[in-house]
């Protein structure tokens, strides 16, 4: 399991850049932490990585982006706002896990249950003063 401590936004970004260098259709990572901890950087850099030019934003209100320009589409969905699991699944879920891309899920930890098995997870923490500590973890029990 890999563990970073970066020091920066463009340090965070740049780890999600060498995560999208390994991934592959229908790779799923979960991203947990706390508000402001680096989530959407992580999520700009695997964008990078994955050659999309789009501007990368935090989908917290519309609840997921597509990003398809690159060489996997890349679906980044923020479940901060959904109360329960069949929000999740009214907006399709399903059939993005199921689908040709990539799925970046900020605020997984809301419903672990919906997550396949090979769902990587990531923990995202404030560390000392600027820095965030990012890990890879093993995903909850459900």
């Amino acid at each position: 399991m890999d563990t970073i401590i970066s020091h920066s936004a463009e340090e965070t970004a740049a780890f999600g850049r060498s995560i999208a260098a390994g991934l592959r259709r229908g790779d799923v990572l979960a991203l947990s932490g706390d508000l402001g901890a680096g989530k959407t950087h992580f999520v700009k850099g695997i964008a990078a990585g994955l050659e999309g030019g789009d501007i990368v934003t935090s989908p917290t209100f519309t609840l997921i982006h597509e990003y398809t320009g690159g060489r996997l589409p890349l679906f980044h969905f923020d479940f901060y706002r959904l109360e329960d699991e069949s929000e999740a699944i009214k907006i399709g879920l399903d059939e993005y896990l199921d689908g040709e891309g990539v799925c970046a899920i900020e605020w997984a930890e809301k419903f672990p249950a919906l997550l396949p098995g090979h769902t990587r997870w990531f923990r995202f923490t404030h560390a000392d003063g600027e820095a965030r500590k990012i890990e890879e973890i093993q995903p909850p029990a459900i």
